[in-house]
């Protein structure tokens, strides 16, 4: 069937046994073991209604790090002190997934995803606006850590206008230029928004349709260029952690452009 991996939704689930989440439950074993599922790729949504458990999977797994996703969030909407913590998780969440020799591409890094709000709404509304669910707007994630940039929804100011089409290239150059890997939502490339609904798997309509007669040529192009970007660099890609000598903290390492470490003999060279 051409299957590359699969992805669990609310993957946690699925580990508990006694009512915790265990990493060596029956369900991640027989996975292991099964010859089809275990040369495949594993992504898991780590989290549950009963808890958050990023980093808890065994070594073979990736995981949606929603920490990366809260924390860049954060980090260009102005919130103070997040600077140190941005540090980790461009550099592939290290201190989530480095303890148990898992490597940077288990960190799955994703700004927006299916629920919640698309990227574009995320610099245009501050509050959600899902009234039309028929829900009174009390179902979806009141918590997004979104900023409108000034005015809610719809803007004519040019200076709004402005800052959030620079908000979703600083969102985007970000996702695509950290260490792991990006998930975009489709439509993100081309400013797809939802009207400020974040939970509109129940409208069949022009709410979650895509609008191809609007879109947004210019982020197309500035994503194009980022993933190009990240393609042609493979120090952008790195496949392992800094590690230092043992009990002591990391050595900086340096790398050529095509990824590889730097050794001695590289000094004398200009590629």
């Amino acid at each position: 069937m051409h299957i590359d991996g699969f992805r669990f939704d609310l993957a946690t689930t699925l580990t508990r046994q006694s009512g915790d989440a265990d990493i060596h439950s029956a369900f991640l074993d027989l996975v292991h073991q099964d010859p089809v599922l275990a040369p495949v790729k594993m992504i898991a949504e780590p989290w549950d209604t009963a808890g958050y458990t990023v980093g808890g999977f065994p070594a073979r797994w990736s995981e949606w790090n929603g920490k990366y996703r809260d924390t860049v969030r954060d980090f260009w909407r102005g919130e103070e002190g997040t600077l140190s913590e941005l540090a980790l998780r461009i550099t592939g969440s290290g201190d989530i997934y480095s303890s148990n020799r898992r490597r940077p591409a288990a960190s799955i890094n994703f700004i927006t995803a299916h629920d919640g709000f698309t990227l574009a709404d995320l610099t245009s509304y501050n509050e959600k606006h899902n009234e039309d669910n028929g829900e009174d707007n009390n179902d979806g994630e009141s918590n997004n850590s979104s900023w409108n940039c000034g005015e809610e929804g719809p803007s004519q100011d040019p200076v709004v206008s402005r800052l959030r089409h620079r908000q979703r290239r600083n969102l985007l150059g970000t996702l695509l230029l950290s260490a792991g890997v990006p998930m975009i939502l489709g439509g993100d490339e081309i400013g797809r928004s939802q009207a400020g609904n974040n939970n509109a798997y129940c409208q069949d309509d022009e709410v979650s349709w895509y609008d191809w007669s609007n879109i947004d040529k210019n982020l197309l192009a500035f994503t194009k260029t980022a993933l190009a970007l990240r393609r042609d660099n493979p120090a952008l890609r790195p496949r392992e952690y800094l590690r230092g000598p043992e009990g002591g903290r990391p050595q900086m390492l340096l790398y050529r452009a095509d990824g590889q470490q730097m050794h001695e003999q590289d000094w004398g060279t200009r590629s």
